[in-house]
């Protein structure tokens, strides 16, 4: 069942995705090759406490820490490690926050020090394709047409769509119906209708679609070994464009500063 959000409802999300693009900002001032995923995780979990909130992810559904990060061939929901991170990787970053009785949720990817081209292309057009389905997320559209513009702009430009990971609705609970796919038809699912709160992202490889998830249970990597990226925003449906409630900006300040972090 869809549960559409107040206006004062939407407020509250708001806050919380805002305090999301500001972790995943403090995160970036400290990402570089040489730190390790658990020492990023370490950081956020005490920044968002320090906020007055909690991570949502850490023991939901048993994960075991405050963030997901994705590096290289790993989709989504990678454990943070002890590995130190290297000249070259590609790192995901999920996180969510619950303040004040609701979640916020957005994923960011990153690329450390000098990256292939074919890896800056990825990251460009997978943070395009979060916009394209962005900008059909209006009343009156189907949840199909957000779906839609996120496949047709990845596969446009020799990019596949992973299929078995979706976006979702948000709120009160950190996964809420409606399931939103990164790939479908215009005009169906779904009517958009006005308090409805979802969280879009695109989950795209530059390799073949195919995924598996690892012995861990939770890492999802590309079945071919190839690099996959992540964008996500918890947005509300809007009447003449979608509102979005989390931010880059924070972020992409940061990344102003920090010369270990290529921006697509």
């Amino acid at each position: 069942m869809i549960v559409y959000k107040s206006a004062e409802e939407i407020e509250l999300i708001r806050q919380s995705s805002l305090l999301v693009g500001k972790t995943h900002a403090q995160v970036a001032r400290f990402l570089r090759p040489g730190i390790t995923g658990k020492e990023l995780d370490r950081i956020a979990e005490t920044f968002i406490r320090d906020h007055s909130a909690v991570p949502s992810f850490k023991n939901y559904r048993g994960y075991p820490f405050s963030l997901c990060i994705s590096v290289n061939e790993m989709v989504v929901h990678g454990f943070p490690s002890d590995k130190p991170f290297q000249e070259g990787d590609l790192v995901s970053i999920d996180c969510g926050v619950y303040l004040n009785g609701y979640h916020g949720d957005s994923a960011f990817t990153f690329g450390l020090g000098e990256m292939p081209q074919a890896t800056i292309k990825l990251m460009k057009v997978t943070r395009e394709c979060l916009q394209k389905g962005i900008e059909k997320a209006l009343i009156g559209n189907r949840l199909g047409d957000i779906s839609y513009a996120v496949q047709q702009h990845a596969e446009s430009n020799g990019f596949s769509v992973v299929r078995e990971l979706v976006g979702h609705g948000i709120g009160k609970q950190l996964h809420e119906s409606p399931e939103v796919p990164n790939y479908g038809k215009r005009g169906n699912g779904p009517l958009l209708k006005e308090g409805l709160i979802i969280a879009v992202e695109p989950m795209i490889n530059q390799g073949q679609r195919d995924v598996r998830t690892l012995r861990d249970r939770w890492t999802v990597v590309t079945r071919d070994g190839m690099p996959s990226a992540h964008y996500e925003h918890t947005i509300a449906i809007g009447k003449e464009k979608a509102d979005v409630l989390s931010t880059f900006e924070y972020i992409e300040e940061v990344i102003k500063e920090n010369n270990n972090i290529t921006l697509a």
